[in-house]
């Protein structure tokens, strides 16, 4: 049985109308060529702009690494042509207030600050600001960074009712990235049996006119 881009893509949170149609091309290729999807957006930005986000599955993006994904879909978006008007492709890491799109991101990040959006109420809201305090496999929980009169300090959210997650830049934060940042290419340079160098900037892109 053949597994669609749909059924592989393990994103809690995924794109509508144009964005997800551009996602199920992307996907396959960026998986065939060692990355993951983390968003695809277009938006009227300069004109017309493709934003493909995306990692590795270490969680590491280079600047060659965003050239190379940007060769790879290039043709495959020539081939199913999903936008009909001229557009810029960018292709970018997601940056280290990266948007939270799988289970994974919201362990990986617990005890950080995040902004979030629900498509449904849950405690007579659908917008919050707070603290990963845990994450299980139903969702996560979430301290108010501050909590109005009467309501509880923590609320359990299921990522089922999840519509936008993103991390909040703060100075813990971004020793927290950079150090992850510089293990998983310490690592990744172990495995390929290179000299270990100085990390590049963990937020890279790269941007060119389809």
């Amino acid at each position: 049985m053949t597994v669609t881009a749909s059924e592989a893509d393990d994103r809690i949170i995924r794109e509508t109308g144009i964005d997800a149609r551009i996602a199920l091309i992307v996907q396959p290729v960026l998986r065939a060529i060692g990355f993951r999807l983390v968003r695809v957006h277009l938006s009227g930005q300069n004109g017309l702009t493709l934003q493909i986000m995306a990692e590795r599955e270490d969680g590491t993006m280079t600047v060659e690494d965003c050239e190379e994904v940007s060769r790879a879909v290039s043709p495959a978006l020539d081939v199913d042509d999903p936008i009909e008007k001229a557009y810029h492709l960018e292709v970018s890491s997601p940056g280290i207030d990266r948007p939270l799109v799988r289970k994974s991101d919201f362990a990986a990040w617990t005890g950080h600050l995040i902004k979030m959006e629900t498509s449904v109420l849950v405690a007579d809201r659908k917008r919050f600001k707070g603290t990963i305090a845990e994450s299980d496999a139903d969702g996560v929980l979430i301290e108010r960074d501050k909590a109005a009169y009467g309501e509880e300090p923590t609320v359990r959210i299921p990522y089922d009712a999840i519509a936008d997650a993103r991390l909040i830049l703060t100075d813990d934060l971004i020793r927290d990235a950079l150090s992850k940042d510089n293990r998983a290419r310490k690592e990744a340079k172990k495995r390929r049996g290179e000299p270990d160098d100085a990390p590049e900037d963990a937020e890279n892109e790269t941007k060119q006119e389809m």
